[in-house]
């Protein structure tokens, strides 16, 4: 998809976001095979959530409901998390999405969220930059002054403080292997984290550019996306 044709396309639904190519993990597109789902929170269904499969940007009806073809190329469905609401994860990684690879076409995407019990106007985020371990000896850094130094910054935001972490870009120096080691860390802080792709996060031993991707995917999710937190919208 180019920018022109996906500019006109995200200028229609609030909350749209940059998309890229990709080498598919999966090809379940074709005539026919489409992707559905439901975002839900508290059982009942949320309209006008952006649903997006990389290529493919949709909104939920007002019952919660979203039902696409998904690209050739696409590797997940992921959804761009609505205001008031808080994060999926895993272990504090992020998890707004499913991968392709796990997806039964003959049974529905789920999405639960649940509400905040705050107004999620006034919020705090902390940026990690080029964490960049490559081995051992650095793991060990970042565990014993890394982690416990955003650890004191989380306890000083006080309690019922709404926090959310983004590592952007070059969590490792090219020993992707290191993905584990970085994962544990953010478990540590036990807040929410988003992930980018850093040039030292690409393996291209996977063949070149388009598929030098593939396993930070695999780890965490999509390489483009968004989500909502009060009135900012993070792309």
């Amino acid at each position: 998809m180019n920018r022109r044709k996906f500019l006109q396309q995200v200028s229609l639904i609030t909350g749209g976001f940059v998309l890229a190519s990709h080498t598919p993990l999966v090809a379940l597109a074709g005539e026919g095979r489409k992707i559905k789902g439901r975002i839900r929170s508290n059982g009942k269904g949320l309209g006008g959530v952006v649903v997006s499969d990389g290529y493919n940007v949709v909104a939920t009806d007002r019952k919660g409901r979203f039902r696409f073809e998904p690209h050739a190329e696409a590797v997940c469905i992921f959804i761009s998390t609505p205001a008031g609401y808080g994060f999926l994860q895993e272990k504090s990684i992020a998890r707004h999405y499913h991968l392709l690879t796990k997806i039964s076409l003959n049974k529905e995407l789920q999405f639960d969220l649940q509400p905040l019990t705050r107004n999620d106007n006034e919020h705090h985020f902390f940026i990690w930059a080029d964490p960049q371990v490559k081995n051992a000896k650095d793991v060990d850094k970042m565990m014993s002054q890394t982690v416990p130094d955003v650890q004191k910054m989380i306890r000083a935001a006080g309690d019922g403080a709404l926090l959310h972490g983004i590592t952007v870009g070059d969590i490792v120096w090219d020993e992707l292997k290191l993905f584990d080691d970085y994962s544990k860390a953010v478990d540590k802080m036990a807040i929410p984290f988003f992930q980018c792709l850093g040039n030292h996060d690409m393996d291209y031993r996977k063949g070149g550019d388009e598929t030098s991707d593939v396993t930070f995917q695999k780890t965490f999710g999509p390489t483009h996306y968004s989500f909502n937190r009060g009135q900012v919208h993070y792309v």
